[in-house]
């Protein structure tokens, strides 16, 4: 029998007080906004070592978002609950050194108020105390417990993320007519902020002639109009994963693909796994680097690490109407939206379903993809310019996307039952995230602003 790994556990927390630092007659605001992630799950009669990492803030000192340290959790066999933390201040190194004296005549007092030290080079500069404010972050801290299994260990980890992003590379297609495949990458140039999108599709006519297999190179050169040329293949005549060659045209490329995360499953991953919905998304892995040259009639271009992704559709064709959106948001952080209304009779008057998955840290937002689709997310389609919004319990997030005309391409497909559909695609539109936190009020988490790398797409009929 298989032999699962335990579980670990992992939650937030919140702390905020003051701090008086040495030859200081007053007190700075001091707040912490933690991640703590054990690699078992924690009771509380056993002492449980866990990693912390987050955002330290001290008024008028520091203002560290990669902050980190460890913190020791034993209530009952120790009686304490241990805080280390090391932060930056510029140049300044801090170490922030307190702990929770847990006593059972006052429980509660004593489990939420953390005296603390500042030290630098091992000598104080500062003490104050830290309180966990029970009033408004108690449900956000009770919401965000979790016991996930731990990542296998490093030896298996590298081979295990291959193995999963080449299976989901594999083509799906079986011969069922009626059936559209898709590979497609799309990247942007570190060097120069030039797009590339690379689209490769293989349509099976719902009338049973034989599938054809197409696709197009298209380039989106800063400061210049978007080009492009197509090209036609046999079936089955699909590139090896982690190597993309080819040419269209006046047009060639030869670009290794290093697979830099995890797949990202957009719909639901049985909706993948089972083509029961008219058609599914993924990505094979979160994010990738690309390196290789791809020429042109006005210019070369060497790409040397450049970020990216390779995504899949498989289903029965394209959308009555969709919007889409890959934003890398760096350090292997993503967000990938698909909004749209399907072809199908009945499902056509729907309004737009939102299928959003934001990776941050190492960790998906919402927990379940179908969680955006079937409640709290809005998409306004549209150009130049299109928005999405949605909520769960604490967190909300609004994405604000904008495809200026003279950055984006036109094109047309063509479904297995001969409808039509254009796209009209920017892989260098401008994109505006924002993730607010629920804590007595909406306050601001994470923002990012994406000036002419993201990549879009808005279709219709």
């Amino acid at each position: 029998m298989k032999t699962l790994p335990r579980r670990g556990t992992a939650f937030d927390e919140l702390m905020v007080g003051t701090v008086r630092l040495a030859g200081e007659a007053g007190a700075r605001p001091i707040r912490l906004d933690l991640a703590v992630r054990a690699d078992r799950v924690l009771l509380p009669h056993r002492t449980t070592d866990a990693r912390l990492t987050g955002r330290v803030r001290i008024g008028g000192l520091a203002d560290d978002p990669s902050a980190a340290g460890e913190l020791e959790i034993s209530p009952l066999a120790r009686r304490r609950i241990r805080y280390r933390i090391e932060l930056r201040s510029g140049e300044r190194r801090l170490t922030l050194l307190g702990w929770k004296s847990v006593t059972a005549r006052r429980p509660l007092e004593s489990m939420t108020v953390l005296p603390f030290t500042l030290l630098e080079d091992g000598a104080a500069v500062g003490r104050g105390t830290l309180r966990f404010p029970l009033a408004t972050a108690l449900l956000p801290f009770v919401a965000s417990w979790r016991f996930p299994r731990p990542a296998a260990a490093p030896a298996d980890g590298p081979g295990a993320t291959a193995r999963a992003v080449e299976r989901e590379l594999t083509p799906r297609w079986d011969g069922t007519p009626g059936r559209t495949e898709v590979w497609y990458t799309t990247l942007t140039d570190p060097a120069d902020g030039t797009g590339l999108w690379l689209h490769h599709e293989l349509t099976a006519p719902t009338d049973g002639t034989p599938a054809r297999e197409h696709g197009w190179i298209a380039l989106f050169p800063p400061g210049g109009p978007p080009e492009h040329a197509r090209y036609t293949v046999e079936p089955g005549d699909t590139d090896a994963p982690g190597r993309l060659r080819g040419t269209a045209g006046p047009y060639s490329w030869d670009l290794t693909e290093r697979f830099t995360g995890p797949p990202l499953y957009t719909f639901p991953r049985w909706a993948w796994r089972r083509p029961l919905l008219p058609a599914a998304h993924m990505l094979p892995a979160a994010t990738s680097r690309y390196t290789g040259a791809v020429t042109g009639p006005r210019a070369g271009l060497r790409l040397d690490g450049a970020p990216g992704a390779t995504a899949r559709i498989y289903g029965h064709g394209n959308a009555r109407r969709w919007a889409w959106l890959h934003a890398d948001l760096g350090g292997g952080d993503v967000l990938e939206v698909v909004a749209a209304v399907s072809h199908r009779p009945g499902l056509d008057r729907l309004p737009p379903l939102v299928f959003l998955r934001l990776l941050h840290r190492g960790r998906t937002w919402p927990r379940s993809s179908a969680r955006s689709a079937l409640g709290g997310f809005r998409t306004v389609i549209g150009l130049p310019e299109w928005t999405v919004t949605g909520r769960t319990a604490l967190r909300r997030i609004t994405v604000t996307v904008r495809q200026p005309e003279d950055r984006t391409l036109a094109l047309d497909y063509t479904d297995p039952d001969g409808s039509r559909a254009v796209c009209r695609n920017s892989e260098s539109a401008d994109a505006r995230i924002t993730v607010e936190r629920w804590r007595g009020r909406w306050r601001q988490e994470h923002a990012w602003v994406l000036d002419g790398t993201a990549h879009a797409e808005v279709g219709g009929r």
